[in-house]
């Protein structure tokens, strides 16, 4: 995977986070600000996505809460 990938739950929207491999990296970016990239290692990756399926970071989605 070295083409920039998306969700496909955002269908044809261009506001969407994107996600490819990079030789030993992944990288994120966001579809609107194609020039910032972050990257970080398939690891790490793998843990912020398992926590995202867990619903670790859901209260940080929430303004309404402290």
């Amino acid at each position: 995977m070295n083409t920039w990938r998306k969700a496909s739950a955002s269908g044809e929207s261009t506001d969407c986070v994107e996600v490819r491999a990079a030789g030993e990296l992944v990288e994120i970016r966001e579809s609107d600000r194609p020039e910032v990239v972050v990257r970080t290692t398939p690891r790490k990756w793998a843990a912020f996505v398992r926590g995202v399926k867990s619903g670790e970071f859901d209260r940080y989605g929430d303004f309404t809460r402290p």
